[in-house]
C-alpha cells in the first residue's frame, strides 16, 4: 500500500471522516494530491461494480499500478490523472499483490499465479506457477534478482529473476515454516540475503532467511498477526505492526527498542515513505497514524522542480 494512498484510504474511503489528528498531519501539497488521486481513479463514483484489491506506486515517477477484483491491472499517470493502459487475462482471478522492478509489474492473483509484465509492451514476461491459494504478498529485492512472495498457503517462495523461461514452476527456495498466510515481506537494505516474513493471525511470527542458502536464520513471536515489516534505511532496525501496536525491534538480537502504541484496534496497513524515515499506519479504527520511527534527515532534500522524467516513454494512453 503507498504511503499518500494509504492516507487517502482511511481519510476519504472511510465515509469521508477525519480525525483532528489526522487532518492536522495534511499538508496542502498532499490533500492536493489526495484529491486528484480521487478524481483520477474514480473512488468517489459509487456506481463502479469494480473494487480496488492493491496498489503500488512505481518508485519516483508518476506512475500508478491497480489491481481489481475483476482481475483487470491497470496503469495510471496521477500527474494527468490519465489511464495509460489496461491489463486483462493476467489472472482469473482478483489481484492481490503488486510489486514494481523498473518497469516490470509484477502481479499476484488469486488464482495464486505470479505474472510479470512489461509495461512498454503489452505481452507477458513470465509467469511463475508455486502457491495453492492467493499471492498476498510480492517484494522485489534491492538488485532486482530476487522475487519473494507470500501466500495464503502459508508458503514463501523466492525466485530468481534470471530464469528465462516463460512459463516456470521452478522457485530457487520453498520456505514453508509459517503456520498461516504471509503477506508481510521485507528485504534488508544492509545485507542483500537477507529476508524478513510475517505470518498471520494463526502464527504471528516473523521469520529471518538467508535467501542463498533457503536457511531460517532465526524466529521472533508476536503474539498475533504481522501485516507488514519495514527495515530502517539506516539503522539495524525492523519495524514491525501486529495487534494493535507497532514494535521496532533490533537486527539481530530482535531485542524490542520502542513499542508504539494510539491504535484501538488492529493494525491493517503500513506504508513507508520514499525518504524511508517516516511510516504511516493505518488501522481498522478508521484512524491513520504517521511515526518519525527512523529518526528524520540530517538535510531536507530540494524539490527538482525540472521537467519530469519519463520512464516509460513508449506507453501511450488507453484509449478505454
Amino acid at each position: 500500500m503507498d504511503f499518500l494512498f494509504a492516507h487517502h484510504a482511511i481519510t476519504e474511503a472511510a465515509g469521508g471522516k477525519k480525525t483532528e489528528e489526522a487532518a492536522v498531519l495534511i499538508s496542502a501539497s498532499k490533500d492536493a494530491y489526495r484529491k486528484g488521486l480521487a478524481e483520477a481513479l474514480n473512488l468517489n463514483r459509487t456506481r463502479s461494480q469494480r473494487t480496488i484489491t492493491s496498489i503500488s506506486w512505481l518508485p519516483d515517477a508518476s506512475y500508478l499500478a491497480l489491481g481489481l477484483n475483476n482481475s483487470q491491472v491497470q496503469l495510471w499517470d496521477s500527474s494527468s490523472n490519465t489511464k495509460i493502459k489496461t491489463f486483462k487475462g493476467l489472472h482469473h482471478s482478483g489481484v492481490g499483490s503488486l510489486a514494481w522492478n523498473n518497469n516490470i509489474l509484477t502481479t499476484g492473483g488469486m488464482d495464486g499465479k505470479i505474472v510479470k509484465s512489461d509495461v512498454r509492451i503489452r505481452p507477458v514476461v513470465a509467469t511463475y506457477r508455486g502457491h495453492s491459494g492467493e499471492v498476498c504478498g510480492l517484494k522485489w529485492s534491492a538488485s532486482g534478482k530476487q522475487l519473494a512472495s507470500g501466500g495464503s498457503d502459508n508458503v514463501v517462495h523466492v525466485w530468481d529473476a534470471a530464469r528465462s523461461s516463460t512459463t516456470t514452476t521452478q522457485w530457487l527456495h520453498r520456505l514453508e515454516e509459517h503456520t498461516c498466510a504471509v503477506k508481510a515481506l521485507a528485504w534488508c537494505p544492509f545485507q542483500s540475503s537477507l529476508l524478513a516474513t510475517g505470518g498471520g493471525g494463526g502464527d504471528g511470527s516473523i521469520k529471518f532467511w538467508n535467501t542463498h542458502t533457503g536457511a531460517c536464520l532465526n524466529s521472533v513471536h508476536t503474539g498475533s498477526q504481522v501485516c507488514a515489516l519495514f527495515w530502517s534505511k539506516k539503522e539495524r532496525e525492523l519495524l514491525s505492526s501486529h495487534g494493535n501496536h507497532l514494535a521496532l525491534l533490533n537486527y539481530p538480537s530482535l531485542l524490542k527498542i520502542a513499542e508504539l502504541t494510539g491504535h484501538t484496534s488492529s493494525v491493517l496497513y503500513m506504508a513507508q515513505s520514499p525518504d524511508g524515515w517516516t511510516v504511516a499506519s493505518a488501522a481498522g479504527d478508521q484512524t491513520l497514524r504517521f511515526w518519525d520511527v527512523f529518526g528524520m534527515p540530517e538535510t531536507a532534500k530540494k524539490r527538482d522542480h525540472k521537467a519530469r522524467h519519463d520512464p516509460f516513454p513508449h506507453v501511450s494512453p488507453s484509449i478505454r
